[in-house]
């Protein structure tokens, strides 16, 4: 019985912590319940795709040791904290991992106005001097 227990218990903690994989338009329908703007919204679906494939768990380690988070591949160097909220975001880097995206939402926001879209390599890579339009859903 203990065992069924922790195998459903086991389960259960992997499934929570694997994250959401968008689609093109469950994204853009999600990005606008976020209050993005529609004007941007084809540009933050393009940098999403690139940045993190529409993949709310995924981790890059970078050369310097920090890490891009979530579905819009925040660093933790400078935005976010491991154990504690911190950062410029003021949040807790293991946020940016889950599918909730209000939190990733509100600091990749903060991002974009701090320092642009060109923050972003994924962006200036796959969607710099492209005609980036609110896909059509």
């Amino acid at each position: 019985m203990r065992g069924g227990i922790a195998l459903c218990f086991a389960v259960l903690c992997a499934a929570l912590a694997e994250g959401k994989v968008y689609t093109k338009c469950g994204l853009t329908q999600e990005l606008l319940k976020k209050g993005f703007s529609r004007s941007l919204v084809g540009n933050w679906v393009c940098l999403i795709e690139s940045e993190s494939g529409k993949d709310t768990s995924k981790q890059v380690t970078k050369a310097n040791g920090s890490k891009s988070l979530g579905l819009f591949q925040i660093n933790s160097k400078e935005w976010c904290q491991f154990g504690t909220p911190g950062g410029k975001c003021r949040m807790k880097c293991e946020d940016l991992v889950n599918e909730d995206i209000t939190d990733d939402s509100a600091c990749a926001r903060k991002v974009e106005r701090d320092l642009g879209f060109r923050n972003w390599e994924g962006w200036v890579r796959s969607c710099y001097l492209r005609t980036l339009p609110l896909p059509n859903c």
